[in-house]
């Protein structure tokens, strides 16, 4: 028997624990987001791809080595390279050419470094900007599912006691100290109230399920999961302005297209380069057997030769094209410079309005906290008047769905300040 006992309560256990494991948290859900978002995963292969294009600019100024070597047969009047005079006869003839050029100045080699650089610098905030409006998304498809959830309790608390007063009504209505219009009217109100919780179950399963899909984690068992209340409803204040990804990103546009500028005005620049050349050759006369040659390890030291010298490349004319590139590139530099701007304003009216929100909830919050107050009062005595019999279950039923109406306001008033907290939240700081 004690066994028994033991594998029950063992039992419970285990299926207490699991219930408690599908509960969620804003953060978790956002952690499971980013974790399983496509998108996202998208963007990080764009980083790498970007990081694997970039070439510092020690790399870009890295000499280039080449090797060539070629065989040719030359026949009838040709030139003899041992002495080269003219010559009537067939000749092998083998070169070997060692070439290195390196840059020393090169502006735009410096400026196509620095434009890469900031693209992977800004290919990383896309992906800020990417998951802070994945955030946002995922914060509003929350807290509309935990409404919903929150206010399928306070049905299920009022249906409690709907259910002991019709459970009254039948008992005083069968002894005949009730009339049957107070039975039907009270059997009338149950049936609304279980048919609003249905309801109301049925769009919490479907806003869950939309938040989970969000989420890409459809196979959750969505019947079972507690979503857990916000617990920060407390705004970040901080010194050094915004760091919000769009206007960072924004920044970050115009800055690399005034790179892209210089990189274009780099080709209008002199470049000095340094190089270094080194060749040889071997020869042979062909169905001349009785010409004497050196052997092909002799005439490559004999024959070798170097060079080591500077380049000074000064374009003078390289046609309107570049020039025409710069000024374009110019114009397209002062639209970001405006989109900037506007981003800036956008960014600022934006929290400006959701700290006017703030204001206005938390003002309506004391009247609707007083209106519940005094609509719980007038529910408790309502309740003692039914009892009594001193008012109908109509009169009763309409002051129970005020006090209703009362708890969904304030509800509905809490969870739209712990949103729009965590909104500005999102758009000044992208923190939660």
């Amino acid at each position: 028997m004690n066994k028994i006992a033991l594998f029950i309560l063992l039992f419970l256990i285990i299926i207490n624990s699991n219930a408690q494991e599908n509960t969620w948290s804003l953060e978790q859900c956002i952690a499971l987001g980013l974790e399983n978002s496509l998108e996202v995963k998208i963007k990080q292969i764009e980083i790498k791809r970007t990081q694997k294009k970039h070439n510092s600019i020690a790399n870009n100024l890295l000499p280039t080595v080449g090797f060539d070597a070629n065989q040719s047969y030359n026949f009838g009047s040709t030139i003899d390279p041992s002495t080269n005079g003219r010559v009537s006869s067939n000749i092998q003839y083998d070169n070997f050419f060692l070439s290195a050029r390196m840059n020393l100045i090169d502006f735009n080699k410096i400026a196509t470094s620095q434009v890469t650089k900031l693209d992977i610098e800004r290919a990383k905030v896309e992906q800020e900007v990417l998951e802070n409006e994945y955030k946002l998304q995922i914060a509003e498809s929350f807290f509309t599912a935990l409404y919903t959830q929150e206010l399928l309790k306070i049905q299920e608390t009022q249906f409690k006691n709907a259910k002991l007063n019709l459970e009254r009504i039948e008992k005083e209505e069968s002894i005949g100290s009730k009339p049957k219009s107070d039975l039907y009217d009270m059997q009338l109100s149950v049936a609304i109230e279980e048919k609003n919780i249905i309801t109301t179950k049925q769009l919490a399963q479907i806003q869950k399920a939309q938040l989970f899909q969000l989420l890409n984690a459809n196979q959750m068992d969505i019947e079972s999961c507690i979503l857990l209340p916000y617990l920060n409803a407390e705004s970040i204040e901080r010194n050094e302005g915004f760091s919000n990804p769009k206007l960072k990103l924004a920044s970050l546009t115009y800055e690399l297209g005034q790179k892209r500028i210089k990189q274009f005005r780099g080709n209008n620049l002199p470049t000095l380069s340094a190089f270094y050349n080194y060749s040889t050759f071997y020869y042979k006369p062909l169905n001349q057997p009785n010409v004497i040659v050196n052997s092909f390890s002799n005439q490559f030291a004999d024959n070798k030769n170097q060079q080591v010298g500077l380049q000074l490349n000064v374009p003078i004319f390289n046609g309107f094209r570049n020039a025409k590139n710069v000024k374009a590139l110019k114009f397209e530099n002062e639209k970001e410079k405006v989109a900037l701007n506007l981003e800036d304003l956008k960014l600022k009216q934006q929290i400006e309005i959701e700290k006017e929100k703030i204001k206005q909830i938390t003002f309506l919050k004391t009247k609707l906290l007083v209106i519940k107050e005094l609509n719980e009062k007038t529910f408790q005595t309502s309740q003692s008047k039914f009892e009594a019999g001193k008012i109908e279950a109509v009169v009763f039923s309409s002051v129970k769905n005020q006090f209703l109406q009362a708890e969904y306001d304030v509800l509905k008033n809490n969870l739209q300040y712990q949103f729009t907290i965590l909104k500005l939240n999102l758009i000044k700081y992208d923190q939660l």
